[in-house]
């Protein structure tokens, strides 16, 4: 029987992510050099046409930050599994959505970092200025809709030898329909575009992260179990 509140649990899990990440400070690194990195070669494989260069700003950002993402998902979860922490999740009498709800919440914050960082380099790179409010409202539900699928996809991979391959496999089909929509806002945005040709893609992006939330919330405890 579950006896510890539910809010408790979820920000006990957090709270647990945040301290490692503090003292270790791998996760985020990592994500961050490979996100630089990324950057980077963009922005050399595409200095030739500076018209394409600025078109492209909006797919490069996500595309980027998917990747990074995958990145932290398959060490986050690994984590667990290689110390012992998500068994001894199992057994304490806490309910499931909690530690979803926790992981979800920690691997958000560690992307949707990630993403902020890369802003202000995109607007150097490639002359287009990216840090606007609207942007960093996408790319928050853009980031959401990505980590609360990626938590539990992670969470499926990570017992498998082949988690590092597998779960970029098993987690691009699924936020497709996320990428094409959050890409279709921030390009529109980027490129000043009257507003109601790209609100309503904020709104499809908003709907994807509560229904991909709401459908992961409620298979992860049958996830942890297989």
């Amino acid at each position: 029987m579950n006896t510890t509140p539910f809010w408790r649990t979820t920000w006990a899990v957090l709270r647990k992510d945040l301290r490692a990440e503090l003292r270790s400070r791998e996760l985020v690194s990592v994500m961050l050099l490979f996100a630089l990195l990324a950057v980077l070669v963009f922005s050399f494989a595409l200095e030739l046409d500076q018209i394409v260069s600025r078109e492209a700003v909006s797919g490069v950002l996500w595309v980027i930050v998917v990747f990074a993402s995958i990145l932290g998902l398959n060490r986050s979860m690994s984590a667990e599994r290689e110390q012992g922490s998500m068994d001894a999740l199992l057994i304490a009498p806490i309910q499931r959505g909690a530690i979803f709800l926790g992981k979800f919440l920690g691997n958000l914050l560690f992307t949707l970092l990630v993403g902020v960082v890369l802003l202000p380099l995109m607007t150097v790179l490639y002359d287009v200025v990216t840090l606007n409010p609207w942007v960093l409202l996408v790319l928050t539900l853009g980031t959401w809709g990505v980590c609360a699928s990626g938590t539990l996809l992670a969470a499926m991979t990570a017992q498998t030898r082949a988690r590092e391959s597998l779960l970029p496999i098993a987690m691009l089909p699924v936020v497709l329909p996320l990428l094409l929509a959050a890409v279709s806002a921030t390009t529109g945005i980027l490129n000043s575009a009257p507003t109601s040709e790209w609100q309503g893609w904020i709104g499809v992006v908003l709907v994807i992260d509560v229904a991909y939330t709401t459908i992961c919330f409620l298979l992860f405890d049958f996830v942890l179990e297989e």
